[in-house]
């Protein structure tokens, strides 16, 4: 067992990530969660957002801050009978930032999603991020990026569509030609 230089550093480097965990969670406690929260609030009340901002902490150290933009009638209703009808709701998307569990910070964007059609949009993670890192330009970017994505929901057609015309368009794209022509 002389030569254990490569397993200490190991060990140093798994004792540098634990030590780096408990002060991630503590620098959440110590005012991050706090700053994201007034500074996301101060985003939506310059923009006129319809949005609200709300702390879930049903378990410790895995808290999320969740900027939602609520729920309303679809538009959307099925017809019960001749004379009444069941309204569709739908969750307009929300905006996450949620402690993991080695005290990193992950961001997510959900997706609108109409109760009863189909299944949801699995949520886009923007990234993850170490408390350090998260200062007012990430998040006005990842309320950006947000912005863009809940806009492009909304507004979908199949212009956007990556799957639209995979086999593309055009002469001897969705034709093939005998064999004897190929070899003209």
């Amino acid at each position: 067992m002389d030569n254990l230089a490569n397993l200490k550093s190991k060990v140093r480097q798994y004792q540098s990530v634990l030590k780096n965990t408990l002060d991630y969670r503590k620098a959440w406690k110590d005012g991050l969660c706090e700053e994201i929260k007034n500074s996301l609030q101060e985003m939506v009340d310059q923009t006129g957002l319809n949005a609200e901002i709300e702390l879930k902490s049903e378990v410790e150290n895995l808290d999320a801050i969740v900027l939602s933009l609520g729920d309303v009638k679809s538009g959307l209703f099925q017809k019960v009978s001749d004379d009444i009808r069941r309204d569709l709701l739908k969750n307009n998307g929300s905006l996450v930032y949620q402690q993991l569990f080695n005290g990193k910070l992950i961001v997510l964007i959900n997706y609108p999603v109409i109760e009863g059609l189909g299944q949801p949009q699995p949520p886009k993670a923007i990234g993850i991020y170490r408390p350090e890192e998260i200062k007012t330009p990430f998040l006005v970017r990842h309320m950006e990026e947000f912005m863009k994505e809940i806009t492009n929901w909304e507004d979908y057609d199949d212009d956007d569509d990556p799957h639209k015309n995979q086999q593309g368009i055009g002469f001897n794209m969705n034709f093939s030609l005998p064999k004897e022509e190929e070899e003209l």
